[in-house]
């Protein structure tokens, strides 16, 4: 088993905590990283169609079996009424890292949580592989990541990814979506899911998103919300000293996984990747899904925002450090070109009280550290929010 960056992270809070939540999107490796840290627990899965039915059914008889030891129980939001009995079990014994929770659905599992286990439960997120996780520190074709993407059952089963994210949206995201809202026409939801994946890295339009698919606005904003809730999407928010304005001002869209965004863009290949028009936004895609998993191993809230102007000045990526700012700007290309530091200069002399060294994230292979930025590799694009 490859190790997960997060595993300390959620030993110490098994340590400290009755309960632990770990949430995610389905196949990110919940399960098998929950078997390897507590092996000596009970494994419960609520998919499991009898396992379910006993808990529904009787939920006290059901924890009894894991009283004394403690169990993992898989997809929680399946029977969420398990959660008050589990509350009572805590407030009686007290134990450390007791129960493990894992669930796929934010909406379901975070409101029960927060409602029965508040102060009792520790919360993870545990997203596909990093890049370092899966590669450690070797150099591969950006292409390759790009188009292979990050889910774990893809690397260890050594599978076809265009084959595997197919199944992985017929079987898993199709389903989520169903249970979660009445999608009356699968056909024109799956359109929108492409949509989506041809505006990744861009600002969210909602208006022009609902009209090319041919729903209503509030459709397509319940939608993405569901998207969001199942962690296929996630939004980084535009950055303004008025915290107000960045929670009303259109965000930009990225997938959680670059490679189940090449998919539903059609590419079938990773030949396909080199000529194609949106391989930059796949490239940013990938640089700030990197950067959001480094704050989710250290179990941190997104400090990730970006920064354009009403004249078209922007940086990619600005990292909130407390009260200091720090620009990133992302490049494919894999030779620099000193245009590539523009907006950074423009918003370190805009904001000069408070801007960190800026840093440039590239496509290419080399580390460096010059007067005007910081340079990483594409390889090493987390290391620099962790």
């Amino acid at each position: 088993m490859i190790k997960r960056a997060i595993s300390e992270k959620i030993l110490h809070y098994a340590r400290r905590y009755p309960v632990i939540t770990i949430t995610g999107p389905r196949q990110s490796g919940k399960t098998t990283l929950c078997k390897a840290l507590f092996p000596k627990r009970q494994y419960f899965s609520l998919e499991n169609i009898d396992t379910r039915n006993y808990a529904k059914n009787d939920p006290r008889a059901f924890l009894g079996e894991c009283y004394k030891d403690g169990a993992i129980i898989d997809e929680i939001q399946r029977v969420p009424e398990l959660v008050s009995y589990i509350q009572e079990i805590v407030d009686t014994k007290d134990k450390p890292g007791h129960f493990i929770l894992t669930g796929s659905q934010n909406f379901h599992l975070l409101n029960t949580v927060s409602q029965s286990l508040a102060g009792r439960t520790a919360l993870a997120v545990l997203l596909p592989f990093s890049y370092t996780e899966i590669y450690s520190d070797k150099a591969k074709p950006i292409d390759k990541v790009l188009f292979t993407g990050f889910y774990p059952r893809i690397h260890d089963k050594k599978l076809n990814p265009s084959e595997a994210l197919s199944f992985y949206v017929s079987t898993y995201l199709e389903r989520d979506i169903r249970s979660l809202i009445n999608v009356k026409d699968l056909a024109k939801f799956e359109k929108f899911i492409k949509l989506c994946a041809g505006r990744v890295a861009q600002i969210v339009n909602l208006s022009n998103l609902a009209n090319d698919c041919g729903i209503n606005h509030n459709t397509a904003k319940s939608w993405l919300s569901v998207l969001e809730a199942c962690y296929i999407i996630f939004f980084v928010r535009p950055h303004h000293a008025n915290f107000g304005k960045r929670l009303i001002k259109a965000p930009k869209l990225y997938f959680t996984d670059c490679g189940l965004a090449s998919y539903l863009l059609d590419i079938q290949d990773v030949k396909h990747i080199a000529q194609h028009p949106l391989k930059g936004s796949l490239f940013e895609n990938f640089v700030v899904a990197e950067l959001l998993k480094a704050r989710t191993n250290q179990c941190k809230n997104s400090n990730i925002y970006f920064f354009r102007d009403n004249v078209g000045n922007e940086v990619d990526v600005l990292l909130e450090g407390g009260t200091s700012i720090k620009p990133v700007e992302v490049k494919l290309g894999s030779t620099i070109n000193e245009d590539y530091f523009k907006g950074l200069r423009y918003y370190q002399k805009l904001n000069e009280k408070n801007t960190a060294k800026p840093a440039l994230i590239y496509g290419g292979g080399e580390d460096q550290h010059r007067q005007t930025a910081d340079v990483f590799s594409y390889r090493n694009a987390g290391s620099l929010n962790s």
